[in-house]
């Protein structure tokens, strides 16, 4: 029996701190066991210090990446109370439509290193590279450090994984929290201890503060799979769930309670809400409404095909706006989940090697499931939560396999993963004609070769297994490989970002849009910020071209340089520099000057902050310089009905400049 089959020792059940066993694992992430063999160490470190290369190179060349995010850095920088309630400006009008965790670690960086790019979106690569380190070691302790490595390539090589882990959205806290919680959990169906546990409860309330609901969704998954494999006996393991469900309301709930007993009159407006309630946009916009498609305030999506955000069905994640994000070797890492299952079936209830697969297999099938199906908003980008577990599959389910190799459904299961991979590589190769042309038909070959003399390996000398293995990773890896560099070698910005080269056709539904996706007819146009939305920088970002503007649903505005000196102009007088409609509009112009900006309406434009009444308040008592007219979205109708009277206000009783090929309205002085 091979060591990853062993049946662990009889585990003693100590309330003990599990403090010294974290230890340990970070001692041996950087260490080793010092019963590795020797290449074991350069490995990892080679493993972890090209990631890091990976996604560190070049970093700025985004410039501010997703603005909404960056300018509600830079108010958390200004501001403490910003920084708690994750305003998107100093003067707490109102807040992003997520919760701040992810904020939170931007602005202690921008607060320590200075307000810059870099500083804002380093945070992110160091978290692409800790969740590989922590895939390293989930894999690595029970299946061996080949595997381990197998795994970290595997999820440091997914394109989507190569752009989210450069960019400033929330998803790179959410997946290495979510990835730390898995191990845990694993970790206490090892040792059936409370504390690790609780640990992954405490993480995955902390990534709820990063995404709010979408960090709930594996809870199923690992509470189950420690029920049905945890060491202690049935009513032990039932109060242990209950201990580990008690810690994620606590680490998450203590800023909604926060938030809910601040009065409404003291704190920015909750951004997302229909209601100003962050209780109906945990539940709503950004909870149940993603799964039904009944999101208030969401500005109704782009066509009824399926959902109104696109095709749903289970082959959603392979189609032409999911499928070059991260679903490469998902065929394999499914063919490799149910193979090692099959051979694992009669082992021992609590057999750790079983409850790896179960737990990996069940988070991704279960993730997968909710973004295929959702009715709601869903972004290809939401994708790289799938990572982890398909990196994880893949090193599990190779190593345990190959130790079978013996055996012919062993050899059938990991030829077949290496077969299905190499066909779905050509496909997806296939929609970028134009890059890499003759890549797909070279991993197509070499694939379908390595896969059937795996098959046949039985006799084979160990020089000639090795070899056989080298073409197989290197095939399977080569499509997602070139990918993931075209995506590091690219400048990202925008709210939608996507990874990989252009794919004609793409269709905007869903946000397939993000990269350089090339839509049917040309530019989108209708203020979303261009026809190729999500890569390069802006002006305002301080790199790249771009004509000056007031921006749009996806892009941040642009401003010119007179326009930024014209709201810089006694800047400290004014509560507001400016008001706009929308967030990304608010957010170039914040970013630009540095100077709090009102966003009228929220990110949609839909949001009834402020009423007419109060923006007329404010222009009473001086707080805000100008209205800067622009910020449309996807049709101005989908604005809210308060921002459109507040346009029409201002019009009425304002008198219109053009500055900076924008019209800009003094609001000091009255037009009458």
């Amino acid at each position: 029996m091979s060591a990853m089959e062993n049946t662990r020792t009889v585990p003693t059940y100590r309330q003990d701190s599990a403090s010294p066993e974290i230890r340990q694992a970070a001692y041996s992430l950087v260490r080793g066991q010092a019963t590795d063999p020797a290449w074991v160490r350069p490995a990892l470190w080679g493993l972890l210090g090209s990631t890091g290369l990976l996604y560190l190179w070049n970093l700025a060349a985004s410039g501010w990446a997703n603005a909404y995010y960056s300018a509600a850095v830079l108010a958390g920088t200004k501001n403490w109370a910003a920084f708690f309630f994750g305003s998107l400006d100093a003067s707490n009008f109102i807040t992003v439509d997520k919760a701040p965790a992810s904020l939170w670690v931007m602005e202690i960086s921008a607060r320590l290193f200075g307000f810059n790019a870099w500083s804002v979106l380093a945070p992110q690569a160091l978290e692409g590279v800790a969740t590989v380190g922590i895939i390293y070691l989930a894999v690595r302790r029970w299946f061996g450090p080949a595997a381990g490595l197998l795994a970290g390539a595997v999820v440091a090589l997914t394109p989507v994984a190569g752009l989210m882990f450069r960019f400033n959205n929330p998803d790179a806290l959410l997946v290495l929290l979510i990835t730390a919680a898995t191990y845990a959990t694993l970790r206490a169906v090892e040792n059936g201890r409370t504390r690790w546990l609780v640990l992954a409860g405490v993480l995955i309330g902390v990534g709820f503060l990063a995404k709010e609901l979408q960090a709930f969704i594996v809870i199923p998954v690992l509470a189950g799979v420690y029920l049905f494999a945890g060491p202690p006996s049935i009513g032990r393991r039932i109060c242990q769930v209950l201990a580990a469900a008690v810690a994620v309301i606590v680490s998450s709930g203590w800023w909604i309670a926060a938030v809910e007993l601040v009065p409404s009159a003291s704190r920015p407006y909750i951004g997302g809400s229909q209601n100003n309630d962050l209780i109906s946009l945990i539940f709503g916009y950004n909870g149940f409404g993603r799964l039904t498609g009944n999101e208030s305030g969401s500005i109704g999506g782009f066509g009824a095909l399926g959902s109104r955000w696109g095709l749903t069905g289970w082959n959603r994640l392979f189609n032409s706006q999911f499928g070059g994000q991260v679903s490469w070797l998902l065929p394999g890492a499914l063919i490799l989940l149910g193979a090692s299952l099959l051979l694992s079936f009669r082992r021992p209830r609590t057999n750790i090697v079983r409850a790896a697969f179960l737990v990996w297999g069940g988070s991704l099938l279960l993730t997968g499931a909710v973004f295929s199906l959702a009715q709601g908003i869903i972004h290809p980008y939401y994708t790289v939560a799938l990572a982890p577990a398909i990196g994880a599959l893949v090193g599990m389910g190779g190593a345990y396999l190959w130790q079978r190799r013996s055996e012919l459904v062993a050899r059938l299961a990991m030829g077949g993963a290496v077969a299905a991979t190499v066909v779905w590589s050509f496909v997806l190769l296939g929609r970028s004609s134009t890059f890499l042309p003759g890549l797909g038909a070279a991993v197509l070959v070499a694939g379908l070769v390595a896969a059937a003399l795996i098959v046949g390996l039985s006799n084979a000398s160990r020089k000639a297994v090795l070899t056989i293995a080298a073409v197989g990773l290197m095939a399977v890896l080569a499509g997602p490989a070139a990918y993931t560099f075209d995506t590091v070698a690219t400048a990202h910005s925008g709210a939608i970002p996507s990874a990989g080269p252009a794919i004609a056709g793409g269709g905007f539904p869903g946000g397939g849009g993000g990269g350089r996706f090339v839509p049917p007819g040309g530019a989108l146009g209708g203020g979303f910020g261009g026809g190729q939305l999500g890569r390069g920088p802006n002006s305002a970002f301080g790199g790249g071209g771009g004509n000056p503007g007031s921006g749009g649903f996806l892009d941040s505005s642009r401003p010119a340089a007179d326009l930024v000196s014209l709201l810089e102009a006694n800047a400290s007088r004014y509560t507001w520099v400016a008001a706009t409609t929308r967030a990304n509009s608010a957010a170039g112009y914040e970013l630009a000057t540095g100077d709090p900006v009102m966003a009228i309406g929220g990110f949609n434009g839909t949001d009834p902050a402020p009423t007419l009444a109060q923006f007329q308040q404010y222009v009473h008592d001086g707080k805000i310089h100008y209205f800067v007219a622009g910020g449309s979205g996807p049709g101005s109708a989908s604005t809210s009905s308060t921002a459109s009277q507040i346009t029409a206000w201002v019009q009425q009783n304002f008198t219109p400049t053009a500055v900076g090929g924008v019209t800009v309205y003094d609001l000091t002085t009255s037009a009458g």
